[in-house]
């Protein structure tokens, strides 16, 4: 939960993020999902991709680094791969597309994959993977971002976070899935940090100079650093390769990032895997293993700490946030300014 800040409305916040993106020109659906992905990130706690983000996506629509209403289009389509074109538009309404054309191929020949190119930030990469487990399916989705990360040992921003979500289905509370920024520390953490005058952890990144820092801004200015040391950096660079060259996407050295220039098309890669559980065993055998797993990961022996499985704090404050956001006063701020000029009246906060 934020350090400060206040509780809305759920569904009241979820429309009237989707009307600020509307009076951009983006169709009302489209703006539905946008928002509706943003809004289930700050639900489950992941506020560096919830609506912190929102403000940036309108002002990026505004000034021609994502177009409201793109002309997507399929590329080299085979029976269980295809490319897919978003035209420089919202990066969830390209992976919409792209999960359901990986459900729907996957269930026909057990496996499916999708890369997405010329697209945008589609936010947490558990909203997508959440569709494709629903249908009993194993997931890999990885992405391109800006450059903000530099190789191991380096001190040059060359790689992005390139962010990796892993999931399997599961008979247990909820599926099995891993979620996770390859960078120490998410971008959107940083600015969050920068936003609300906190400083970051170490480990998480240098300055222009290559020092260590804990200030957010000298991290923005500098590098971010890789998860896991030379291992961590390695698993970067194969990610970025995976949503980079099966497509025409760029790199994130290639890249501006729309934090720094909104007008900046960054030609952003995805890469989605399916793979339907039921071609192999069945499904519930895997479900119920998974189950299994997930069990003897939370009995483990600790000292004195609760052992949780991968996407248990997430999915925990999902379920507990099922009616309310809690978002930061950083975030409730710049939020009531750009509904403010849209014309939109503020959210009244429930707390």
């Amino acid at each position: 939960m934020p350090s400060s800040g206040h509780s809305f409305d759920l569904a009241a916040l979820s429309e009237r993020s989707a009307e600020a993106l509307e009076h951009v020109g983006t169709p009302a659906a489209d703006a539905r999902l946008t928002a509706r992905s943003l809004v289930v990130a700050d639900q489950r706690g992941i506020y560096s991709h919830g609506l912190l983000r929102l403000p940036l996506y309108v002002s990026a629509i505004q000034k021609g680094g994502i177009k409201p209403r793109p002309n997507l289009r399929w590329h080299r389509e085979h029976e269980a791969v295809a490319v897919l074109d978003a035209d420089c538009g919202l990066g969830q309404v390209a992976m919409q597309a792209a999960v359901d054309r990986v459900k729907e191929r996957a269930t026909r020949f057990g496996i499916a994959a999708v890369t997405v190119q010329n697209s945008s930030h589609y936010g947490a990469g558990a909203f997508w993977s959440d569709q494709l487990v629903a249908a009993g399916m194993i997931a890999f989705i990885t992405s391109t971002t800006g450059p903000t990360v530099t190789p191991f040992g380096g001190t040059q921003s060359v790689l992005g976070t390139n962010p990796l979500t892993l999931a399997l289905p599961s008979s247990g509370p909820h599926p099995l899935t891993a979620d996770l920024a390859t960078s120490a520390g998410a971008y959107g953490k940083v600015l969050a940090a920068r936003n609300e005058g906190q400083q970051i952890p170490d480990g998480w990144a240098i300055d222009q100079d290559g020092q260590p820092t804990n200030d957010p801004a000298a991290a923005i200015s500098g590098s971010l650093l890789a998860f896991g040391g030379h291992k961590g950096s390695a698993v970067s660079v194969l990610l970025e390769a995976f949503a980079a060259t099966l497509g025409t996407s760029y790199f994130a050295h290639q890249t501006e990032d729309i934090w720094s220039n909104p007008s900046s098309r960054m030609n952003t890669g995805h890469f989605v895997i399916g793979i339907d559980t039921s071609f192999f065993t069945n499904r519930k055998h895997t479900e119920d293993r998974v189950a299994e797993l997930q069990e003897a990961v939370r009995s483990a022996r600790g000292n004195g700490e609760r052992i949780l499985a991968p996407g248990d704090i997430e999915y925990g404050n999902h379920e507990a946030n099922s009616k309310r956001v809690t978002l930061s006063s950083s975030t409730v701020v710049q939020l009531n300014a750009l509904f403010a000029a849209c014309g939109l009246n503020e959210l009244a906060p429930l707390d």
